[in-house]
């Protein structure tokens, strides 16, 4: 991968950099040596790639699943729903060929008493960690040995040998969000703490929302081992135990549960075959009022409707003289995708100018700014894999291609900003291998301006995880010495269902925090079913809209 031509590698994946502390030792607790999941496959492939951990052993727990036993039904649905919609390409790891040939493998005792079969024995082996991928762990008196104890994803607990049951319980009553966290036990009898979490949108199907857990799980993971590796300490959490996992789904659950799933599948099966006959096509609408990001209120915008032949979201302001312009996706109904056009905001609508960019691809998400003399704008060009600025050479209907970064990166909703002197990219980055997915990773860099010839990841990248949260929803505003974020709250199933107004707090190469001071719901007029976007600009803002079907 390269920026502007400069080898560049994808800092998820691998490090390059320097570090004064030993590499970390690390075991990893399983149930059987053989059948790896592709998340299991992608975290050895990531700690093999970063020099700062050493992947010291594979634990084969025998016991490891405990006393969980799931029902035949559940086992046979489970299974069926994994065939019909969590099916996936087998992961290729790209440092290792064959596991065994990387690492020990170390099979436990009967007891899971911390005696081996074979050598070197599990107190040798000078761990400062154990990952628990099954529900039983490791003895409680070693875990109190482990500099940094022993840690488990959520769903670590909601298995059997046959079966998983993450995000059943969710999937089943519709929750909004499901959730992944990272526990640490440390071991001697003390509390168990959640040191990371993310909200993730759920998915119709509970075999493929796990399969998506569990690959949206492996950053948040390697996100926390880097953490540790840098800093020498753990992030500081909270007690969860009083939270004792779900037990696997008893037989009417699963006949609900299978009901529902047949329900869903068919519907999505309809409204698929009306989108290929160009009969189902998302329409947005905008609002637009006076106010600003902190303390705008929708329910007094007036909105600005679409038509049959322009669709328009993502809609960004730009003051221009003495005029306010609007730069947007536009689409008709029946498009496969998108350009960028442009028009001239009025009292009560948008006067069309025309199209300002387009492209083979989908176009959205028009970041227009200034700098200095010179106008740009940033739309996201995910499908050509890369971020592209383009500078106008007569505003506002024509451009040029100015710069590129990020060659060889699935970016989304890509944003820049001068906080302190700094200029800083926001994006939306899928660090994937089965699920493409654009709102669950929010990656920073410092870069040197619009020239994007200077691109450094941020050392906590993703600076934010999880789709209630992470996926940019317009430029970063700067008011009275403050940073707000727009940001989208997906959940409920529905892509842009909310809208959140993120408050950044502290931003550093090291450090990124940020809090959200209020979150926009579609119930501010009637017949919506999400918002997802809002700029503002010369006393006025905007935000689209998206109509019920």
């Amino acid at each position: 991968m390269r920026f502007n031509g400069k080898a560049y590698v994808q800092p998820v994946l691998e490090w390059t950099g320097k570090s004064n502390r030993p590499p970390l030792r690390i075991g990893i607790l399983v149930g059987s040596e053989e059948g790896f999941e592709n998340w299991e496959l992608q975290l050895f492939d990531r700690l093999f790639a970063d020099p700062r951990f050493d992947l010291k052993a594979v634990l084969i727990h025998p016991g490891g699943y405990g006393q969980h036993r799931s029902t035949p039904l559940f086992d046979l649905v489970a299974k069926v729903d994994r065939l019909l919609f969590a099916r996936q390409p087998a992961y290729r790891p790209s440092y290792f060929e064959d596991i065994h040939q990387r690492t020990e493998f170390i099979h436990l005792g009967e007891a899971g008493s911390g005696h081996t079969i074979g050598s070197p024995a599990l107190e040798d082996l000078r761990l400062d960690l154990v990952l628990r991928t099954v529900p039983r762990g490791l003895p409680d008196a070693f875990v109190a040995t482990l500099p940094y104890g022993e840690w488990a994803l959520t769903f670590a607990d909601l298995k059997s040998r046959t079966a998983d049951w993450c995000s059943f319980a969710e999937v089943s009553a519709g929750a909004p969000t499901v959730q992944i966290g990272l526990n640490v036990n440390h071991g001697g009898g003390g509390p168990v703490e959640e040191i990371a979490s993310a909200a993730f949108n759920p998915k119709f199907s509970a075999a493929r929302n796990s399969a998506f857990l569990k690959e949206k799980a492996v950053i948040l993971l390697m996100r926390e081992l880097r953490r540790l590796a840098d800093t020498g300490s753990l992030t500081s959490g909270h007690d969860t135990a009083s939270a004792r996992p779900a037990g696997p789904p008893g037989t009417a659950e699963v006949a609900r549960y299978a009901l529902g799933l047949a329900r869903a599948a068919a519907a999505r099966a309809a409204k698929e075959l009306r989108r290929k006959a160009g009969m189902e096509t998302a329409v947005w609408t905008l609002y637009s009022g006076a106010g600003s990001v902190e303390h705008f209120d929708p329910h007094l915008a007036v909105e600005l409707s679409p038509t049959k032949d322009s669709i328009k979201a993502d809609p960004f302001l730009f003051r221009h003289g003495e005029d306010v312009y609007v730069f947007y996706e536009n689409y008709a109904v029946g498009d496969r995708k998108a350009h960028i056009a442009v028009g001239r905001l009025t009292n009560d609508g948008i006067e069309p100018l025309g199209p300002a960019i387009e492209s083979a691809s989908h176009l959205s998400f028009p970041f227009v700014f200034r700098n200095g003399k010179g106008i740009f704008m940033m739309p996201e060009t995910h499908q050509e894999k890369r971020i592209e600025i383009w500078r106008c050479t007569d505003f506002p209907l024509k451009w040029e291609l100015y710069a590129t970064a990020l060659e060889g990166y699935s970016a989304a909703d890509s944003t820049l900003f001068r906080h302190k002197g700094t200029w800083w990219l926001l994006s939306n980055l899928s660090d994937h291998h089965a699920y493409e997915d654009h709102c669950g990773e929010l990656h920073a860099f410092e870069v040197d301006g619009p020239t994007l010839s200077r691109v450094v990841p941020h050392a906590r990248n993703p600076v934010v995880i999880g789709s209630t949260v992470a996926r940019n929803a317009g430029r970063v505003f700067t008011r009275h010495g403050r940073l707000f974020r727009p940001s989208q709250n997906n959940a409920y199933g529905i892509y842009g269902y909310g809208l959140n107004i993120m408050e950044i707090q502290e931003l550093s190469r090291e450090t990124y925090r940020e809090t959200c001071i209020r979150t926009i719901i579609p119930d501010f007029k009637p017949g919506l079913a999400g918002c997802h976007h809002f700029d503002a600009a010369g006393g006025r803002y905007i935000l689209d809209a998206r109509l019920s079907s």
